[in-house]
């Protein structure tokens, strides 16, 4: 979800449309913000007094793999197989988009080798 807009923009807004007189479609054009948004701040202060943003409780997170040093030896006894066996093998149920995104946050990849690009790339002898 993206980040509320900060109190002193909700201010100036504010203030801009009451004090200076300006309308509600110029202020949303001067400040690149929708119109919508400068109704609902106006609709928050008429209700609560206040323009601060609510604030979020933090989402728990909700992932399927819950203990990473489990599943940090679970990943390096099973490196060989692929992501879907490797998901079918795991205790619980996860799919094989699960498991390859949990590789990635405990730092395996699924290259075993690294490619040598200077090796690979070989100069075609053209000059421009």
């Amino acid at each position: 979800m993206a980040k509320p807009y900060s109190l002193d923009l909700r201010q100036k807004v504010i203030h801009a449309i009451e004090f200076d007189g300006l309308k509600k479609s110029e202020a949303s054009a001067l400040f690149q913000i929708s119109r919508n948004t400068i109704d609902l701040w106006l609709k928050r202060k008429a209700a609560t007094g206040c323009l601060e943003p609510t604030a979020r409780a933090a989402s728990p997170a909700q992932g399927k793999i819950q203990n990473w040093e489990a599943f940090r030896a679970f990943a390096e006894q099973h490196r060989s197989k692929t992501q879907a066996k490797m998901a079918e093998l795991w205790t619980s149920d996860v799919s094989r988009r699960t498991i390859s995104r949990a590789l990635k946050r405990i730092g395996l990849t699924r290259k075993k080798r690294p490619t040598v690009t200077s090796s690979a790339m070989k100069e075609n002898g053209a000059r421009f």
